[in-house]
Parts: structure tokens; sequence; C-alpha cells
């Protein structure tokens, strides 16, 4: 049974988050502060984390910016602010996915799902991708280069393995986007960017000067021919 720490400070609706959660067969933690909930997910280390941005204590983004420089915990981040660029920066931190209020608890169920079936993996007959100097193990959900591990995010590791399968297609935001966190996903489609961003920091030697994913102006991204 797959464990979800919320970190919110809105009670009521914590109350009805843990509900549906709970009935979809989750179990639930909750706390109502930042650092809190930073000290939560240092104890019960959960297999999602739900973050507000605006918390009491400690702001969203600095709790999202510990729990991703110890772990690759997936995040859905819950967020009032409106403008692009407040979400952008929270996934530029290494958050999965974002939801902004006010939504239906419904959705936050269906997301949640999505970004842990991501997580975990699924089989496929393929296992394991080798292209380049890069070893990608879609049932154990790692990536090597060259023999070192890297520590990708479920979205991160999700959007490699997609584009890796395919070397020299040019895929377009949006479907990268149903790839890493599916059909359920609704924002902007240059949030891909952050995530890009993020994924060719850990994977490139270079960033600013890309040998494995190339940006393709006017379409979206692509993983290099061998």
């Amino acid at each position: 049974m797959a464990s979800v720490l919320i970190i919110e400070d809105e009670v009521e609706l914590v109350k009805v988050l843990r509900a549906y959660l709970e009935q979809a067969g989750f179990t639930v933690f909750t706390a109502g502060r930042g650092d809190t909930g930073l000290s939560a997910w240092e104890h019960k280390r959960p297999d999602l984390v739900i973050l507000d941005l605006n918390l009491p204590g400690m702001d969203g983004l600095d709790v999202a910016r510990e729990i991703r420089r110890k772990s690759t915990t997936p995040i859905i981040m819950l967020t009032a602010r409106v403008e692009e660029t407040d979400q952008l920066i929270g996934l530029e931190l290494g958050a999965d996915d974002y939801i902004t209020k006010p939504f239906s608890p419904r959705i936050v169920v269906a997301r949640a799902r999505a970004l842990l079936r991501r997580s975990e993996g699924a089989a496929t007959p393929a296992q394991v991708l080798r292209v380049l100097d890069l070893e990608i193990d879609l049932e154990a959900h790692s990536v090597t280069r060259a023999g070192e591990l890297l520590d990708l995010t479920p979205t991160e590791f999700n959007l490699l393995a997609a584009m890796a399968a395919q070397p020299g297609r040019a895929f377009t935001r949006m479907q990268l986007l149903e790839a890493a966190l599916g059909s359920a996903y609704e924002g902007y489609e240059r949030t891909i960017d952050a995530h890009i961003k993020n994924l060719r920091a850990k994977l490139e030697p270079d960033p600013r000067n890309p040998r494995y994913i190339e940006t393709v102006f006017g379409v979206g991204y692509r993983f290099a021919r061998p």
C-alpha cells in the first residue's frame, strides 16, 4: 500500500484530501507546517509528497529543495500562485507535477496514481535500453552513464526513457509531458523545459552543449542518434 505525506496548512482541504486518498487505498500522513512536514518526511519516508507552496514555518519551495537534495521522492505541488514563473521555480527545484488551486480531489488522486505508476516503472518487452554510453533499466528504474549511476526523479527518468527509446525522433513538449505525467496532466507545455533543464544538469557533461538531449527549435526535444 503506497503512502502519501500531505504538507498543507488548510485544515479542511487536508481532511478532504485525506478522505479521498484513503478511500483510494493510500496510507496518509499529514503536516500543517513546512518545518514539521520536512521532519515527517525524514521519519516516514512516504512514497509520494503532496506539498503546498505557501506554508508557515518553512516555505514549500525550501521544503521541496531539501527533499530533492536527499531523495527522488515524487513531489506534487499544490499552489494558489497562478504565475507560470512561480510554478516553473518549483519544477526546477525538482517537483514532478503541480496542481493549481482550486481543484477536484479526484484530480489529485488520479495524478498521484499516475505518478506512482511511473515511479515504479512498468514492465515492457525491452527491459534495458542501451544508447550511446547510457544504460536505462526500465524495470529497475535506473540509469547509468559509462557505469556511473545517475540519481533521477521519476519524471526525469520517464522523459529520458521515452526519448532514448526512439533516438532521432522529435517530440513535442505535450508528447513528452504525457509520456512523463500521463493524460491526467493539465498545465503549461513550457513546464517541460524545466524538467529538461534538470535532466541535462544530471545527464550532460556540459549542459550548455548537450550531447544526449537536443533542442528541436519550434518543436521540442529529441535524443541524439547513436
